[in-house]
């Protein structure tokens, strides 16, 4: 029987402890969930091991399935680059998949949203305009499902920011509420940020410390996994075109 690839499980990579601890544990619950597949965690910046690293160090066929919300820079050049002339595809990242929006939409109702407050999307943020597109696509998607509007700000990359869509929502609307739906995969400095923006509720981000990571957000990784093994199966290693 042939193996099954090894899931290489990308995250981006952070200094801060209790989001590094978040992402852990979601690779682990992976892990945990299909006890048949090899698993292994790397990261595209500022933690070890480096995805070249891992992806060049795995025996047989491998699958980078990126813990990241959008396909920038760091699924473009790192995670292609790491995949290059190598038996390894790399997968569309995690964000603008109906199981993820759902998680999004149970953290705002969680951190106190309503219906008919005005939403801000709040991403990390890129100049890569391909991540920039997902982005208005998640806001699109998210807007369906709370059946109204959303508007994207940016954090650390991109305008309009965060603070300026929830004045520009303040300015429009005085007695509306302002929510701001964290589209961040763990805690840390930029989900710090948002509480500074100035919105009536600010939703906690997807994966949540000392909580077992949701299994939608588990399964997801899963499915994104099957998809780029039956994409080498199929066309020899080669990376899967964006289904976004």
């Amino acid at each position: 029987m042939t193996p099954r690839p090894v899931l290489v499980a990308c995250a981006h990579g952070t200094r801060n402890a209790v989001g590094a601890g978040t992402v852990h544990d979601l690779v682990e619950a992976v892990r945990a969930a299909a006890p048949d597949l090899a698993v292994r965690e790397a990261f595209v910046d500022v933690q070890q091991p480096e995805v070249d690293d891992v992806v060049a160090g795995c025996e047989q066929p491998a699958v980078v399935v990126p813990l990241l919300l959008t396909a920038g820079f760091h699924v473009h050049v790192d995670i292609a680059r790491a995949i290059e002339g190598r038996d390894a595809v790399r997968t569309d990242p995690l964000g603008c998949d109906p199981a993820l929006m759902a998680v999004l939409v149970d953290r705002l109702r969680a951190a106190g949203s309503r219906p008919g407050d005005a939403v801000v999307l709040a991403a990390a943020g890129s100049s890569d305009p391909r991540s920039k597109r997902e982005v208005g696509r998640a806001a699109h998607l998210l807007g369906k499902l709370l059946g109204g509007p959303v508007r994207v700000g940016y954090v650390a990359s991109g305008a309009p920011t965060v603070t300026q869509q929830v004045a520009s929502l303040r300015s429009q609307w005085p007695q509306a509420r302002v929510a701001v739906a964290a589209y961040l995969l763990a805690p840390g400095i930029f989900w710090n940020r948002l509480h500074d923006a100035g919105a009536d509720v600010v939703s906690d981000p997807l994966l949540l410390p000392g909580t077992p990571p949701d299994p939608r957000l588990v399964d997801l990784v899963l499915r994104r996994h099957a998809e780029g093994a039956t994409a080498l199966a199929s066309a020899g290693g080669t990376s899967l075109p964006s289904a976004i």
